[in-house]
């Protein structure tokens, strides 16, 4: 047996000791591990319960069941939701319920999401139940609402609160000026607004009785410290006259006169200006003392030529330079005196156009008579005069409804005859159809082409055969094109006895005319009327009428050079006219009776014969 060593013996010690500090570190985490596990079973429960702590909208759900929560936080809303509540913007005052705007809170959503947050595996669940225990969890809900409720309410709410800001401006009484000061403008925060509505109403339980809405202050664009310095201006314009001169002349502007003219700032702006009805009224009666305006050159006629009236310019104040310097004027205190620039005034067709036009000589014309009443007559005169001048383009379209415009008893036309369909009639412009003949033979006779012709229903002895034309506003037009290479000059003439239409241009054409004669194409047509004042039998003929006809015009069109333009035929036809024939109907007199003679008896030997029954 041997006996142990002494140095060995402490070494051994050692390494004991050593050994034992990881043994204690993992006996002391097996420790920690194992209370942790107790604690989270301790706290975990059942996991169909919702952790203690737990609320939902406000309400204490811990310790119920996923369908308890629900039914208690619907019963809950149940009453809450029709509980009116208060709200407030600024000075006015709201009261609605949840149910009246369909507030809706997802009870079930929100329980769900609740049960999660307490969820999971042994004592991870303990754990989390824990923290929600300590801590607490707090759940809300998703809402719905009714957007067209929502919308009411916001729109009810805003035309109460809103008010649009107001801007300091400047008010003239006479010669006085004064500041009209600027007011703040409110707006209620709509999308906030909603917000909290939707929040508070889909509450159980509610903090306060009262909830303010959010609305937003907005200043305006222009304040009264702002504007102090324009009303000083405007106070120095209105203190003494203003002396205007321009082309050597001067003119004196009263304090009154120029107080009208002066624009003061409002709606935002914050200067003063120069403008409006008075002051344009007011230059245009300076240019007329001052400048004259500008002429056209025109074209005066001399039988078969033309001759261009040159054109002229005029003299015309520059109105924006105007307005600008007798502001300047106006704003001094002294040394009051606006200096106006006179410019040119071009005309707007010069002499040089005018001849550029090539309108030289005069390609035709044509007249036709006056008939009818004395109303007709005027027709046909303000009917030419409203087409003189008329001037049409190369490859452009002369159309006589432009030319001579609607025809109202506004403008001076009369009721007068007309033919519709195959009836005569009275409207107001009646005749113009004879000045449309006239046209139709001007441009005819000058070789343009016609591209729109409607003729008469009835035939017209005083025209030419296949040669008349009828317009009727605004559907029936008579139009023709200018196919030269110059402009064309369309004058009308009122004369004594009738009306004429001359064709000017820069072209001469060669026309050929001729006219088959009008053939009947059936009989005429009758119209029988009744008439109880004439015996029957008897026949009395009011119209003649006239049978349905037709005609063709030929026209060739030679250029000055002889060559042919164009050959064409215009075939016409023209309805009936009635025959009216008034037929008695009424019965002839009964003859009179004859009358009967009385019996007399005469006396025999004194004694009188009585009739028998049967001659009574």
């Amino acid at each position: 047996m041997h006996a142990e060593s002494p140095l060995l013996a402490p070494r051994s010690r050692a390494r004991k000791r050593a050994l034992s500090a990881p043994a204690l570190v993992a006996l002391g985490a097996g420790g920690a591990v194992a209370l942790a596990l107790v604690v989270g079973l301790a706290f975990a429960g059942r996991s169909s319960e919702l952790a203690a702590g737990t609320r939902v909208g406000g309400v204490d759900v811990g310790g119920l069941t996923k369908h308890q929560a629900v039914a208690r936080l619907d019963r809950r809303f149940a009453t809450s939701s029709v509980r009116p509540v208060r709200f407030v913007a600024m000075t006015k005052t709201y009261t609605f319920a949840a149910n009246q705007l369909a507030v809706q809170p997802d009870w079930a959503a929100a329980v769900t999401a609740a049960e999660n947050a307490g969820d999971g595996f042994g004592p991870l669940r303990g754990f989390r139940r824990l923290r929600a225990r300590v801590f607490g969890a707090e759940i809300l809900p998703r809402l719905t609402v009714s957007n067209a409720a929502l919308e009411y309410v916001l729109d009810k709410i805003a035309g109460d609160v809103d008010r649009s800001p107001r801007s300091a401006a400047l008010r003239r009484s006479g010669l006085t000026i004064r500041v009209v000061p600027d007011r703040p403008g409110q707006r209620l925060d709509r999308e906030a607004a909603a917000g909290v509505i939707v929040r508070t109403l889909g509450q159980i339980e509610r903090l306060s009785d009262t909830t303010a809405l959010p609305v937003a202050v907005t200043q305006p664009d222009v304040s009264a410290a702002e504007l102090a310095p324009a009303a000083e201006r405007a106070r120095t314009a209105l203190s003494a006259p203003v002396v205007v001169r321009a082309a050597g002349q001067s003119y004196r502007l009263p304090q009154r006169r120029l107080a009208r003219l002066i624009v003061l700032p409002r709606d935002g702006a914050s200067s003063l200006t120069i403008g409006g009805p008075a002051a344009d009224a007011y230059f245009r009666e300076l240019s007329k003392k001052i400048g004259r305006p500008p002429r056209d050159a025109r074209f005066a006629v001399y039988g078969d030529s033309v001759q261009v009236v040159p054109s002229r310019d005029g003299l015309e104040i520059d109105v924006p330079q105007a307005a600008r310097a007798v502001l300047r004027a106006a704003t001094r205190p002294t040394g009051r005196v606006a200096r106006l620039e006179v410019a040119r005034a071009a005309p707007k067709r010069t002499t040089a156009a005018a001849l550029a036009m090539g309108i030289d000589q005069r390609m035709s014309s044509y007249k036709t008579y006056y008939a009818g009443t004395a109303d007709r007559i005027t027709n046909l005169q303000l009917g030419v005069a409203a087409l003189d001048g008329t001037l049409v383009r190369p490859g452009g379209t002369f159309s006589l409804n432009r030319a001579i415009g609607e025809r109202t008893a506004e403008r001076g036309f009369r009721p007068a005859p007309v033919i519709i369909g195959t009836e005569y009639s009275e409207e107001v412009g009646g005749g113009t159809s004879q000045v449309a003949t006239t046209v139709f033979n001007a441009a005819w006779e000058a070789g343009l082409r016609i591209n729109e012709r409607h003729p008469h229903s009835l035939y017209i002895s005083r025209y030419p055969l296949g040669r008349d034309a009828t317009v009727y506003w605004p559907s029936l037009d008579l139009r023709f094109v200018n196919d030269t290479k110059s402009w064309i000059l369309v004058r009308g003439f009122s004369e004594s006895d009738g009306i004429s239409v001359a064709i000017y241009g820069g072209e001469h054409r060669r026309v050929e005319s001729s006219a088959t004669p009008l053939v009947t194409t059936g009989p005429v047509p009758v119209e029988r009327v009744q008439d109880a004042t004439l015996r029957k039998g008897e026949r009395v003929v009011d119209s003649e009428g006239e049978p349905p006809s037709r005609t063709s015009a030929t026209r060739k069109v030679y250029a000055a050079d002889g060559k042919l333009i164009r050959s064409e035929t215009w075939n016409t036809s023209y309805a009936g006219e009635k025959r009216v024939v008034r037929i008695g109907t009424k019965a002839p007199e009964p003859k009179p009776k004859k009358p009967v003679e009385p019996t007399t008896t005469e006396p025999t030997t004194g004694t009188t014969t009585t009739p028998s029954a049967t001659q009574r």
